[in-house]
């Protein structure tokens, strides 16, 4: 059987549940959570073109956060739309 490997995030989620250190939610607050992950939700295709040194600093930065360079642009589009 093939053992799945974990992110560094990921390892520690784990231990936070094997520790006990998560706690219930109600079902408003779950409710509330649910709404919010639905609003996210990734539902459009965009392919853009960009200086390859910009890219490349996009990629160092989203790896020292410890994301993927697609979520981080991602998230910084996000953040710009709203504001």
């Amino acid at each position: 059987m093939r053992s799945t490997k974990l992110s560094f995030k990921e390892k520690e989620i784990e231990n936070a549940l094997l520790e006990d250190k998560y706690v219930d939610v109600s079902k408003e607050e779950l409710q509330e959570i649910s709404q919010a992950l639905s609003r996210r939700k990734k539902d459009a295709v965009l392919n853009i073109r960009i200086n390859s040194r910009d890219l490349e600093h996009l990629k160092q930065k989203a790896k020292k956060l410890g994301v993927r360079y697609q979520t981080f642009v991602s998230e910084i589009l996000h953040k710009v739309a709203l504001h």
